[in-house]
């Protein structure tokens, strides 16, 4: 953990600090638990009520909770954005230290930064490029033809197949899966017949990829990635899906081939996305949604149903059932009054 005053903190990431600029803090905590030395936030109204009684040296929030915060306030118009970025810089990544692990199987042909760091059990194949600053993380795979940016780190067990290449500044957590086949299969008369995946990865920069997600190769073209994207865990994304910058996409989600999403979107958790579609920029899916059409304007869009009571839920798909033969009664009973204003008139 680092070290440094309020003052410090506000000049650095440009906020209005209302306190003594002198009081020194060491790491960050929440709201409610927060003991002197610490700095917390307040982004969410539900826990505005702590602030009156929070034992933290500083809050990071709004003017508006400025005015009620009973310690130092670092007044920011985004307060979890600046939180985020207060903590990164008293709470920094463990450095990882330069060179080779003995036991990493390292192809001649592999050209890695001396400034980057492998780690043991790594298997980096013909032609992998390791750019400066970059981490790979303990059982690793870089296929051949691999190629990894300036200051990407990779956790334990991410595996890059052939050709795959990922930008700089990223971020891979343990068991992504990126340049795996697409889901490429014809249908003949006696059976399946594989599709070729041609393609590759291409990952831009900043981009973070959660624990356990998939980037499938494309087929003929590649699937890309834009700068700044961040994934969940769990997510499939198929061959041949384009994301465009800035975008977010919650765990879980599933993304059909050959889907293009535009950029600053965010796709919430469980949604499930159907195969050549175009959602454009900034469309937000709520969760556990099934977007099964093109998303042509920017909007919040939801197909999930929330949860009820199991009896209500019951009633309700009853109901339903039921639909058909009420819509058929109420076109008659539109057919009967028509009628009679005709004989009226």
């Amino acid at each position: 953990m680092a070290e440094a005053t309020l003052g410090q903190i506000a000049a650095r990431f440009g906020l209005v600090l209302q306190g003594d600029p002198d009081v020194r803090v060491t790491a960050v905590a929440t709201l409610r638990d927060a003991t002197p030395g610490t700095v917390t936030f307040l982004a969410n109204p539900r826990y505005r009520r702590y602030l009156a009684e929070t034992q933290a040296s500083a809050v990071v929030v709004d003017e508006a909770g400025a005015r009620d915060c009973s310690v130092a306030a670092l007044v920011s118009k985004n307060p979890y954005a600046a939180y985020a970025r207060v903590a990164a810089w008293l709470h920094p990544e463990p450095g990882a230290a330069p060179g080779v692990h003995p036991s990493a199987v390292v192809d001649p042909t592999a050209r890695i930064a001396a400034s980057a760091h492998v780690g043991p059990q790594v298997v980096i194949e013909a032609g992998v490029e390791v750019g400066e600053r970059a981490v790979i993380g303990p059982g690793s795979v870089l296929g051949a033809g691999a190629c990894i940016g300036a200051d990407t780190r990779l956790a334990a067990r991410v595996t890059l197949y052939r050709r795959v290449r990922v930008g700089q500044r990223c971020i891979l957590h343990a068991g992504a899966v990126l340049g795996a086949d697409g889901f490429g299969i014809a249908q003949d008369v006696d059976g399946w017949v594989k599709v070729p995946q041609l393609g590759t990865v291409v990952v831009g920069d900043d981009v973070e990829i959660g624990a356990n997600t998939t980037v499938d190769r494309g087929a003929i073209e590649d699937t890309v990635i834009g700068d700044d994207v961040k994934l969940d865990n769990q997510i499939q994304v198929a061959h041949n899906v384009r994301i465009g910058a800035h975008t977010a996409i919650a765990g879980c989600v599933g993304i059909s081939g050959s889907t293009t999403i535009g950029s600053r979107c965010m796709i919430g958790g469980g949604v499930g996305i159907a195969g050549h579609l175009e959602i454009v920029d900034n469309v937000a899916v709520l969760g556990m949604s099934l977007v099964s059409r093109s998303l042509t304007k920017p909007g919040i869009y939801s197909a999930s149903v929330p949860a009820i009571e199991a009896g209500d839920w019951r009633r309700v798909v009853a109901r339903l059932r039921h639909l058909d033969d009420m819509f058929d009664r109420v076109r008659a009973l539109e057919g009967h009054f028509k009628e009679s204003d005709a004989e009226n008139s």
